[in-house]
């Protein structure tokens, strides 16, 4: 009996162990492939490209690209407080001059130049009673290729908008339409309550600011433009299928049918 049970102990501790070594390796399977998932979604998240929600327009090209670098850039951003404080007060001065003290261009620069040339004359004519050199005017002589260069830029803005305007007036896109429809209108309006200096003085000093205060809280302000653009498409998307689907499109579209 003795010699039975040492023959069948270790049969019994054979299945004994192969069944641990299964449960074992099972664990150990499913330990390694919960590790792999868990792996695989690391290496998804971390390759997932951020959401369109987080670009901004101040990240993805800073402000100072936008209005094209160089000196203009920095004085519209204030990265010199000096230069831009004293663009910012001589176009002030400008603005006083000429709307508060309602003194013409014209006038302006005739005195402008009576009081140059008599003191250039003056000078000249003291400096041979007191033996001195006369003053150095200098010699003026424009370049042709900056008037040149602003003519056709000009010339190419000027085409540009005359295609737009054509483009607009064939009947093609409505909503591009009533887009510039409602900019010009809201130009009309602002051009009856003040004149084109006073316009040109709100704009300048709006680019002096808006950009700066952007540039600092971009985050919000991208946050809630976001917010809002989202709402306007939606209204714009009932807009269209209750009444802009409806309305007959432009010739150009029904030759192209």
């Amino acid at each position: 009996m003795a010699e039975q049970e040492e023959i069948t102990d270790p049969g019994q501790e054979s299945f004994v162990d192969r069944i641990t070594d299964k449960l074992h390796g099972s664990n150990d399977d499913s330990s390694s492939s919960s590790s792999s998932d868990s792996d695989s979604d690391a290496k998804k998240t971390a390759a997932a490209p951020p959401s369109p929600v987080k670009e901004e327009i101040g990240r993805e090209k800073p402000v100072h690209k936008v209005f094209g670098g160089g000196k203009p850039a920095d004085i519209f951003l204030w990265r010199d407080k000096k230069i831009s404080g004293g663009v910012l007060g001589g176009v002030t001065a400008v603005w006083v001059l000429f709307e508060l003290l309602e003194y013409h261009l014209l006038t302006l620069v005739c005195h402008i130049v009576i009081f140059t040339l008599s003191m250039l004359f003056l000078w000249s004519n003291v400096t041979i009673f007191i033996n001195k050199r006369p003053p150095p005017i200098p010699v003026v002589n424009l370049s042709e290729e900056p008037f040149v260069g602003v003519a056709v830029a000009l010339r190419n803005e000027i085409n540009r908008t005359c295609a737009v305007l054509r483009e607009i007036a064939s009947g093609r896109d409505l909503k591009k339409f009533l887009v510039v429809v409602a900019v010009l209108w809201f130009f009309s309006i602002v051009g009856s309550c003040c004149n084109f200096l006073t316009l040109f003085y709100l704009v300048f000093v709006l680019l002096l600011t808006v950009p700066v205060l952007y540039e600092k809280y971009n985050e919000k302000i991208d946050a809630f433009t976001e917010k809002a653009t989202v709402e306007i498409k939606k209204q714009y998307a009932v807009f269209d299928a209750k009444f802009l689907c409806k309305i007959p499109k432009g010739p150009f579209d029904k030759k192209r049918a």
